[in-house]
């Protein structure tokens, strides 16, 4: 049995997650020199929970994970886990962030020089117009490369949308906006000139003090590459999407640079026709050093938020990758967004890993020389699972959701060394 990418045509996304890599699943789980440890922390600008922790504004993250710092992890990837992009009213845990940390496995044992020890800093910068654009995004570059020239590496960024009633201390943010609050008819002249929001973006950097900057990370610079996918959509709100990840991304890891950010304009100007295809931007770091080329695994994963905490996503994959060497680098929020029988709610989320690539890896090192085929599916292997719908789910998985799992290998314990038949200059996609 085998499925390539789904037309559009189909806009019910039945699978609970696919796993892209430019590798065979015995390449994948191949050991390397590097293992990491990961901590996942959420963030809430709404208040505090057992398993959340409350911040006021993402601008406190420093001080937030500064213990973590102190530790050796670093700040790999910050995203907004609900998107309510395009619809009538705002969700649930609008309000809600994830920030992944990392560490190598070896240092456990801090070291004593301070190349270590970075610092996480964040600037806001406000941004002009109500929504974001092409022409937005490529002038930010500009503006992360001027200020990697002044020895800093960009992490990433958040958008989000500044009221003018909260003097932007209280961000409500764009990947998720909140609705203004509702007022009598006689006062929404008055509302509406009280509610003046504005774009602002958050962007994270790490510096380290002079002449403590490490080598690879001296005079690294930002690249924009493109983004696209195709969408599915009810009424206004995107209910499906499709992307070639590996070819949209397979130049960029060939020349060894790190997938670090993503934009997607989401958002329909006014008055035109609702779009079939959405655009966007990816952002690669190029370091200072030539590191050899990356293969990559790239990851739609459901996120399930049962009562008030995040109950499924990408975590136990992502723990049990870091034993082969994966490095998360960024993570795609999206605004598909399902509902079960419970009212727990589901959002699907594009999770980007790579790994130096290994002399092992013969068939991924002749795709050096040429580029990688059009046709980027080889053999896929596929189970079949319920219907995604608005409606209740049912069937497995965590809140009636199909999920991976529980890990990487659980995940795939049903499919055998030698399913895969994957031809010479093209890449492996397997659907769960």
């Amino acid at each position: 049995m085998g499925c390539g990418l789904r037309k559009l045509e189909d806009p019910e996304d039945s699978s609970p997650g696919k796993i892209y890599s430019t590798l065979k699943r015995p390449q994948v789980e191949t050991k390397t020199d590097t293992v990491y440890d990961y901590v996942l922390l959420d963030f809430s600008l709404e208040g505090s929970r057992p398993t959340v922790q409350y911040v006021s504004s993402l601008s406190e993250l420093p001080q937030a994970l500064q213990s973590f710092y102190t530790q050796g992890y670093v700040l790999a990837t910050l995203h907004p886990i609900i998107l309510s992009l395009g619809r009538s009213r705002s969700l649930p845990f609008s309000l809600l962030y994830r920030a992944v940390l990392a560490r190598p496995r070896s240092s456990n044992q801090i070291a004593s020089t301070c190349h270590s020890a970075p610092v996480l800093r964040v600037e806001e910068w406000p941004l002009p117009g109500d929504s974001l654009t092409s022409d937005t995004v490529r002038a930010l570059i500009d503006r992360v490369n001027s200020s990697a020239r002044g020895g800093v590496q960009f992490v990433g960024s958040v958008l989000q949308q500044v009221s003018g009633v909260t003097n932007g201390r209280v961000h409500s943010p764009k990947r998720g906006c909140r609705s203004p609050p509702r007022t009598p008819p006689g006062d929404r002249e008055q509302e509406e000139r009280a509610y003046s929001p504005d774009l602002s973006l958050l962007v994270f950097f790490h510096s380290w003090p002079p002449g403590c900057v490490p080598l690879d990370s001296l005079g690294c610079q930002y690249h924009q590459g493109a983004l696209s996918m195709r969408v599915s959509r009810k009424g206004q709100v995107v209910s499906a999407l499709e992307a070639d990840w590996l070819e949209l991304t397979a130049a960029y890891y060939r020349k060894g640079w790190t997938l670090v950010d993503s934009f997607v304009y989401w958002d329909t100007p006014k008055g035109e026709p609702v779009p079939r295809s959405l655009e966007g931007l990816f952002v690669y770091e190029e370091r200072s050093t030539a590191p050899p080329p990356n293969d990559t695994i790239v990851v739609e994963q459901w996120t399930v938020i049962e009562g008030s905490d995040v109950k499924t996503d990408y975590g136990p994959l992502l723990h049990t990758l870091a034993e082969f060497g994966w490095l998360l680098t960024c993570v795609l929020p999206t605004p598909i967004i399902r509902h079960d029988s419970d009212g727990n709610l589901a959002t699907k989320q594009v999770v980007f890993l790579q790994r130096p690539v290994r002399t092992s890896t013969s068939g991924y090192l002749k795709n050096q020389v040429g580029e990688l085929s059009s046709r980027s599916v080889s053999r896929v292997v596929s189970s079949s699972t319920p219907t995604e719908d608005l409606s209740p789910a049912v069937g497995g998985g965590i809140g009636g959701f199909p999920v991976f799992g529980g890990g990487y290998s659980g995940s795939l314990s049903h499919l055998e060394d030698g399913a895969f038949e994957q031809e010479e200059g093209k890449a492996e996609v397997t659907c769960m």
